[in-house]
């Protein structure tokens, strides 16, 4: 059709997108694909080294030292961001830990860390990135959840990690809720098995786990890099104007079965 160009709704040309967890794994990836897709992209983690060598693979990008459990580091990289680019359009919450342990021995200092991180952090990011994406209403979150949020697992436990990325999706569903009429859309992603520094030896050795992921999806593998690329964009950009609140579920099928 003349004049039609249903990929045009996908570019993030002029905008700036933030990236927490962006010195490996998922966020790496995530970071590489908003500015492939035009966006100016601010990544953020807690490893600098790791994040200005992406930083120097992507034109314009600024790499800022964050640990997402920490107020007063999420409160300088909105200020930066600003500050550098006038403007923030997307933020994709991707930082998270885990730790693989029974939940009868999880401590209350491993509980919280991974609540502080994959949860609480998410949503005081959200709350300050909200701020300028307020003020010129418009702006899109993609909070990067689990298939652990949805489904128990039992024989990888990780009881705070499913919580987390289970209140994450809560968290999402009622952001978009209260900030749908004034333009800010917020959404969630939620992984399958994917490799990622949490997950190789899962995803990547045979004995440890590939072999139990092969058998039990019904794709009959993980997940793939590149994988996650159209879900991120399609929230991040205007190609999904009309979604708010939805976790878009990327696994193979895993929680079909």
């Amino acid at each position: 059709m003349p004049g039609l160009d249903p990929l045009a709704a996908f570019r993030l040309d002029g905008r700036v997108a933030v990236v927490t967890g962006a010195s490996s794994g998922l966020g790496d990836r995530f970071a590489r694909v908003l500015a492939a897709a035009g966006a100016s992209v601010v990544v953020a983690a807690r490893r600098v080294d790791r994040l200005e060598r992406l930083a120097a693979d992507l034109p314009g990008a600024v790499a800022v030292a964050c640990d997402v459990a920490e107020d007063a580091d999420l409160e300088a990289l909105v200020n930066g961001t600003i500050e550098r680019f006038g403007r923030l359009d997307v933020l994709v919450n991707n930082a998270g830990t885990s730790g693989v342990v029974a939940a009868e021995h999880e401590t209350a200092d491993q509980i919280r860390r991974v609540i502080a991180v994959n949860l609480v952090g998410a949503h005081r990011l959200s709350q300050m990135a909200a701020g300028p994406m307020l003020a010129a209403g418009r702006g899109a979150i993609v909070n990067v959840a689990s298939i652990l949020g949805l489904v128990g697992v039992g024989q990888i436990p990780q009881a705070s990690y499913s919580a987390s990325k289970a209140g994450l999706m809560g968290l999402t569903r009622e952001l978009a809720a209260q900030w749908a009429r004034r333009g800010v859309r917020v959404n969630c992603i939620a992984p399958g098995w994917f490799a990622s520094e949490m997950t190789a030896d899962m995803t990547t050795t045979p004995e440890a786990g590939l072999s139990w992921i092969q058998s039990r999806d019904p794709m009959g593998r993980p997940g793939r890099e590149g994988e996650l690329d159209g879900a991120l964009l399609f929230l991040a950009s205007d190609a999904s104007s009309y979604v708010t609140g939805h976790t878009l579920v990327v696994d193979g099928g895993w929680t079909i079965i």
